[in-house]
């Protein structure tokens, strides 16, 4: 069988690792790509913020055990520095981050609550034309009442940037539809290089939080701003949406689960049979049984509870009503 271009180079994967949940999380992903992915041969990167004036308090990894679970792990845990975002905008770690990674390596970089479910050597990356997750909804932007409608929004960017809009357009989709338009969720994005690509994700970031254009006057961009600049990233870097084949991450071989009881009640069998292999080893246990969200549905089985409110192949359309199920149980954590 032939081997796919993912697996004929080595690459680096990044994750964000901070003080509390996502501490946590950076550990499951770890323990995730280990299980799945033995033969990885790229550096595992958890990117740790350090403290410092536009952080209200310290946002490292505070907890020693974690620590040392990530390194037995073979993470590399590298500091970086908020220049831009902090506290203020918590999101701007991942694009501030990039800028310490190793330059002209190609990466992938993965939300922290994400599980490796398949080997990601599988998975034809072409660092190249990068892309980013289009597990998303039509969060933004919000047309006002007198326009301007999507069209005029989005145009208003590409040409504060000089980017070809007529050919970012999905014109499988109808005008004026949020499909049509070129949006990710920053879940997960690829590159050959963390500099040339942070480079150009920070320019555009600040540059629309600090002088967007006057179509934008009533939108806003917290927490949407990493997503807002990210289609732009992609398409002056040559990327597109389909850069990828449809269902390998956010599908067969990553889950983006964002919280535990929303892994449990919407997420593969395969996800939660993952979740459950990686973190039983007693020495992971020992230091996970710290976030009481983990020891509750993971360890005390709070998750299979979630799980049987809901079916699998039969949810509830909208994210809000899973949610309000889950509350009205008594078992919604984060």
């Amino acid at each position: 069988m032939a081997r796919s271009a993912a697996q004929s180079q080595i690459f680096n994967v990044a994750v964000v690792g901070q003080a509390g949940r996502l501490g946590y999380e950076a550990l499951i992903f770890a323990a995730s790509l280990r299980h799945t992915t033995p033969d990885f041969k790229g550096r595992l990167l958890v990117m740790e913020p350090q403290a410092g004036p536009l952080w209200n308090k310290d946002p490292g990894l505070q907890d020693p055990e974690i620590r040392r679970a990530l390194t037995e792990l073979g993470a590399e845990i590298i500091p970086f520095h908020s220049k831009h975002f902090g506290s203020a905008y918590p999101y701007g770690n991942k694009i501030e981050m990039l800028g310490a990674m190793p330059k002209a390596e190609p990466f992938v970089f993965f939300d922290t609550d994400t599980l490796i479910t398949a080997n990601l050597l599988e998975v034809p990356f072409d660092f190249e034309r990068p892309t980013a997750s289009l597990k998303r909804e039509g969060t933004w932007p919000i047309p006002q009442l007198y326009g301007p409608g999507y069209t005029g929004l989005w145009k208003s960017l590409y040409d504060k940037f000089g980017l070809d809009f007529a050919s970012s357009l999905d014109l499988n989709q109808p005008d004026e539809y949020w499909r049509r338009y070129l949006y990710f969720n920053a879940g997960f994005f690829y590159y050959k290089c963390p500099h040339a690509f942070g480079e150009k994700f920070l320019e555009y970031a600040l540059a629309i939080r600090d002088t967007p254009p006057v179509e934008l006057c009533a939108q806003s961009f917290d927490p949407w701003l990493d997503q807002v600049a990210l289609p732009l990233v992609i398409h002056a870097l040559n990327g597109s949406r389909d850069a990828l084949p449809d269902g390998m991450l956010d599908g067969t071989h990553s889950c983006h689960y964002r919280f535990l009881p929303l892994l449990y009640a919407c997420e593969s069998d395969l996800a939660v049979n993952i979740l459950e292999t990686v973190t039983a080893p007693n020495k992971l246990k020992k230091v996970l049984k710290g976030s009481n969200a983990i020891k509750r549905m993971v360890y005390q089985n709070r998750g299979a509870k979630v799980r049987a409110l809901f079916d699998q192949d039969n949810l509830p359309r909208k994210e809000q009503a899973i949610r309000n199920r889950i509350k009205k149980n008594g078992f919604w954590m984060r």
